[in-house]
Protein backbone atom coordinates (compact mmCIF):
# COMPACT_ATOMS: atom_id res chain seq x y z
CA UNK A 1 0.00 0.00 0.00
CA UNK A 2 1.47 3.23 -1.10
CA UNK A 3 0.39 6.66 0.34
CA UNK A 4 1.51 9.93 -1.06
CA UNK A 5 4.03 11.83 0.72
CA UNK A 6 3.41 15.50 1.44
CA UNK A 7 5.76 17.98 0.28
CA UNK A 8 6.71 21.00 2.69
CA UNK A 9 8.15 23.48 -0.14
CA UNK A 10 10.56 26.12 1.20
CA UNK A 11 12.01 28.93 -0.31
CA UNK A 12 15.85 30.14 0.43
CA UNK A 13 16.29 33.88 -0.50
CA UNK A 14 19.96 35.25 0.13
CA UNK A 15 22.58 36.72 -2.44
CA UNK A 16 25.30 35.07 -0.77
CA UNK A 17 25.48 31.60 -1.64
CA UNK A 18 27.69 30.22 1.73
CA UNK A 19 24.38 31.64 3.53
CA UNK A 20 21.65 30.13 1.51
CA UNK A 21 23.85 26.91 1.78
CA UNK A 22 24.64 26.72 5.43
CA UNK A 23 20.80 27.61 5.88
CA UNK A 24 19.62 24.68 3.70
CA UNK A 25 21.85 21.94 4.99
CA UNK A 26 20.65 22.96 8.66
CA UNK A 27 16.85 22.86 7.93
CA UNK A 28 17.41 19.50 6.06
CA UNK A 29 18.89 18.06 8.83
CA UNK A 30 15.90 19.72 11.44
CA UNK A 31 12.93 18.67 9.20
CA UNK A 32 14.74 14.98 8.61
CA UNK A 33 14.89 14.25 12.01
CA UNK A 34 10.99 15.34 12.29
CA UNK A 35 9.92 12.96 9.39
CA UNK A 36 8.82 15.86 7.22
CA UNK A 37 9.99 15.59 3.90
CA UNK A 38 10.65 19.35 2.44
CA UNK A 39 11.78 20.69 -1.36
CA UNK A 40 13.90 23.99 -0.37
CA UNK A 41 14.54 25.91 -3.27
CA UNK A 42 17.53 28.85 -3.30
CA UNK A 43 17.24 31.89 -4.85
CA UNK A 44 19.91 34.71 -5.22
CA UNK A 45 17.23 37.92 -5.72
CA UNK A 46 13.81 38.56 -4.61
CA UNK A 47 12.48 39.15 -8.37
CA UNK A 48 13.47 35.37 -8.93
CA UNK A 49 12.00 34.20 -5.99
CA UNK A 50 8.75 36.41 -6.88
CA UNK A 51 8.61 34.48 -10.17
CA UNK A 52 8.46 31.42 -8.90
CA UNK A 53 6.38 31.70 -6.30
CA UNK A 54 3.54 33.16 -8.38
CA UNK A 55 3.66 29.71 -10.32
CA UNK A 56 3.57 27.58 -7.13
CA UNK A 57 3.15 28.96 -3.89
CA UNK A 58 5.88 28.01 -1.10
CA UNK A 59 4.64 27.31 2.62
CA UNK A 60 7.86 28.75 3.95
CA UNK A 61 10.33 31.70 3.21
CA UNK A 62 13.35 32.40 4.39
CA UNK A 63 14.27 36.00 2.97
CA UNK A 64 17.36 37.90 3.77
CA UNK A 65 16.78 41.56 4.25
CA UNK A 66 19.88 43.07 3.06
CA UNK A 67 20.21 41.96 -0.46
CA UNK A 68 21.33 43.73 -3.64
CA UNK A 69 18.46 44.46 -6.03
CA UNK A 70 14.92 44.39 -4.01
CA UNK A 71 15.55 44.15 -0.63
CA UNK A 72 13.76 41.56 1.89
CA UNK A 73 11.33 43.92 3.24
CA UNK A 74 10.04 44.86 -0.59
CA UNK A 75 10.32 41.70 -1.53
CA UNK A 76 7.76 40.38 1.13
CA UNK A 77 5.76 43.55 0.79
CA UNK A 78 4.97 42.15 -3.00
CA UNK A 79 4.53 38.69 -1.86
CA UNK A 80 2.41 39.67 0.22
CA UNK A 81 -0.23 41.10 -2.21
CA UNK A 82 -0.81 37.62 -3.96
CA UNK A 83 0.05 35.27 -0.63
CA UNK A 84 -0.83 35.85 2.83
CA UNK A 85 -0.56 32.05 3.95
CA UNK A 86 2.74 31.46 3.56
CA UNK A 87 5.16 31.63 6.62
CA UNK A 88 7.73 34.51 6.57
CA UNK A 89 11.07 34.45 8.06
CA UNK A 90 14.08 37.37 7.82
CA UNK A 91 17.31 36.45 7.99
CA UNK A 92 19.12 39.66 9.02
CA UNK A 93 22.38 40.61 10.89
CA UNK A 94 19.77 43.42 12.77
CA UNK A 95 16.39 43.38 13.77
CA UNK A 96 16.39 47.12 12.92
CA UNK A 97 12.90 46.53 10.76
CA UNK A 98 11.22 44.78 12.90
CA UNK A 99 8.15 47.18 12.53
CA UNK A 100 8.02 46.78 9.37
CA UNK A 101 8.42 42.78 9.86
CA UNK A 102 5.35 43.06 11.76
CA UNK A 103 3.24 44.77 9.05
CA UNK A 104 3.97 41.57 6.26
CA UNK A 105 3.24 39.34 9.26
CA UNK A 106 6.28 37.76 9.30
CA UNK A 107 6.55 34.54 11.72
CA UNK A 108 10.32 35.60 12.79
CA UNK A 109 13.50 37.20 12.73
CA UNK A 110 16.57 34.44 12.39
CA UNK A 111 19.65 36.65 13.38
CA UNK A 112 23.08 36.05 12.02
CA UNK A 113 24.96 34.17 13.05
CA UNK A 114 22.46 31.80 14.18
CA UNK A 115 22.69 28.03 15.76
CA UNK A 116 21.57 25.09 15.47
CA UNK A 117 19.74 25.21 18.18
CA UNK A 118 17.93 28.12 16.80
CA UNK A 119 17.06 26.71 13.49
CA UNK A 120 15.94 23.51 15.69
CA UNK A 121 13.62 25.83 17.74
CA UNK A 122 12.17 27.46 14.91
CA UNK A 123 11.81 24.38 12.81
CA UNK A 124 9.25 23.08 15.78
CA UNK A 125 7.32 26.78 15.55
CA UNK A 126 6.82 26.13 11.75
CA UNK A 127 5.35 23.12 12.37
CA UNK A 128 3.48 24.21 14.99
CA UNK A 129 1.80 26.47 12.79
CA UNK A 130 0.99 24.36 9.64
CA UNK A 131 -1.63 21.94 10.32
CA UNK A 132 -1.46 20.40 6.75
CA UNK A 133 2.03 20.29 7.15
CA UNK A 134 4.11 17.43 5.36
CA UNK A 135 4.80 15.26 8.69
CA UNK A 136 3.92 11.69 8.16
CA UNK A 137 5.15 8.61 10.17
CA UNK A 138 6.75 5.55 8.82
CA UNK A 139 4.87 2.23 9.72
CA UNK A 140 5.16 -1.32 8.63
CA UNK A 141 1.62 -2.97 7.78
CA UNK A 142 1.28 -6.29 6.36
CA UNK A 143 4.76 -6.66 5.53
CA UNK A 144 4.97 -3.06 3.87
CA UNK A 145 6.64 0.15 4.40
CA UNK A 146 3.89 3.01 4.40
CA UNK A 147 3.48 6.78 5.18
CA UNK A 148 0.66 8.39 6.88
CA UNK A 149 0.17 12.23 6.98
CA UNK A 150 -0.50 12.68 10.49
CA UNK A 151 -3.68 14.84 9.59
CA UNK A 152 -5.12 11.39 8.57
CA UNK A 153 -4.43 9.73 11.64
CA UNK A 154 -7.39 10.20 13.84
CA UNK A 155 -6.46 8.19 16.89
CA UNK A 156 -4.11 5.35 17.80
CA UNK A 157 -4.85 2.62 20.22
CA UNK A 158 -2.20 0.09 21.72
CA UNK A 159 -3.04 -3.44 22.96
CA UNK A 160 -1.92 -7.40 22.57
CA UNK A 161 1.41 -6.04 21.07
CA UNK A 162 -0.17 -4.51 18.36
CA UNK A 163 -0.97 -0.56 17.46
CA UNK A 164 -4.84 0.15 16.00
CA UNK A 165 -4.30 3.16 13.62
CA UNK A 166 -7.74 4.50 12.92
CA UNK A 167 -7.72 7.27 9.89
CA UNK A 168 -10.00 9.08 8.02
CA UNK A 169 -12.09 7.27 5.52
CA UNK A 170 -12.55 4.23 8.40
CA UNK A 171 -9.37 2.69 7.47
CA UNK A 172 -7.69 0.72 10.33
CA UNK A 173 -4.10 0.08 9.92
CA UNK A 174 -2.75 -2.58 12.10
CA UNK A 175 1.35 -2.60 13.07
CA UNK A 176 3.27 -4.35 15.52
CA UNK A 177 5.50 -1.66 17.46
CA UNK A 178 5.67 -0.66 20.81
CA UNK A 179 3.68 2.35 21.92
CA UNK A 180 6.66 4.50 22.71
CA UNK A 181 8.67 4.71 19.84
CA UNK A 182 5.26 4.68 17.74
CA UNK A 183 4.27 7.88 19.58
CA UNK A 184 7.67 9.73 19.97
CA UNK A 185 7.10 11.79 16.72
CA UNK A 186 3.44 12.49 17.73
CA UNK A 187 4.56 13.85 20.79
CA UNK A 188 6.27 16.94 18.92
CA UNK A 189 3.39 17.89 17.23
CA UNK A 190 0.59 20.20 19.00
CA UNK A 191 -1.98 18.14 17.46
CA UNK A 192 -1.87 14.96 19.60
CA UNK A 193 -2.77 13.94 22.83
CA UNK A 194 -1.89 11.25 24.93
CA UNK A 195 -5.19 10.19 26.94
CA UNK A 196 -4.25 7.45 28.69
CA UNK A 197 -1.21 4.34 28.62
CA UNK A 198 -2.23 3.19 25.38
CA UNK A 199 -3.91 5.91 23.52
CA UNK A 200 -3.14 8.90 21.48
CA UNK A 201 -5.85 11.11 19.48
CA UNK A 202 -5.60 13.95 17.17
CA UNK A 203 -7.35 16.82 18.47
CA UNK A 204 -7.91 17.96 14.99
CA UNK A 205 -10.69 15.58 14.76
CA UNK A 206 -11.96 15.52 18.83
CA UNK A 207 -15.20 16.99 18.04
CA UNK A 208 -16.06 17.26 21.80
CA UNK A 209 -14.75 16.88 25.19
CA UNK A 210 -17.38 15.79 27.86
CA UNK A 211 -15.38 15.92 30.95
CA UNK A 212 -14.80 12.13 30.94
CA UNK A 213 -13.59 11.79 27.57
CA UNK A 214 -13.25 12.88 23.70
CA UNK A 215 -15.44 12.71 21.20
CA UNK A 216 -14.07 12.12 17.60
CA UNK A 217 -15.53 13.25 14.48
CA UNK A 218 -15.66 9.88 13.17
CA UNK A 219 -18.36 8.57 16.22
CA UNK A 220 -15.07 7.03 18.60
CA UNK A 221 -15.44 7.81 22.37
CA UNK A 222 -12.07 7.78 23.82
CA UNK A 223 -11.75 7.74 27.51
CA UNK A 224 -8.97 10.24 29.56
CA UNK A 225 -7.36 8.89 32.67
CA UNK A 226 -8.74 10.43 35.69
CA UNK A 227 -5.69 11.74 36.52
CA UNK A 228 -5.44 13.54 33.15
CA UNK A 229 -8.82 15.20 33.26
CA UNK A 230 -7.96 18.99 34.22
CA UNK A 231 -4.92 18.43 31.78
CA UNK A 232 -7.37 17.20 28.84
CA UNK A 233 -9.98 19.95 29.06
CA UNK A 234 -7.26 22.62 29.33
CA UNK A 235 -4.93 21.01 26.70
CA UNK A 236 -8.40 20.99 24.63
CA UNK A 237 -8.92 24.48 25.11
CA UNK A 238 -5.73 26.15 24.43
CA UNK A 239 -5.88 23.59 20.87
CA UNK A 240 -9.28 25.44 19.64
CA UNK A 241 -8.08 28.94 20.77
CA UNK A 242 -5.15 28.57 18.74
CA UNK A 243 -6.52 27.36 15.50
CA UNK A 244 -9.70 30.12 16.06
CA UNK A 245 -6.69 33.04 16.43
Amino acid sequence: MNIRKITTRIAIVDDISDERTLLRNRLESQFSRRNVHTDILEYENGETFLTAAKECPFTVVFLDIYMNGSNGIDTAKELRRSDTDCLLVFTTTSTDHALEGFQVWALHYLVKPYSENDISVLADEILSRIPDSGKYIDVKVNGSNIQIPFRKIIYAEHFSHMIHIHTAGERELVTRQSFDSFITSLKMDSRFYQCNRGVVINLEHAADFDGSGFRLDNGSNVPVSRKLLKNARQTFMEFLFQRRS
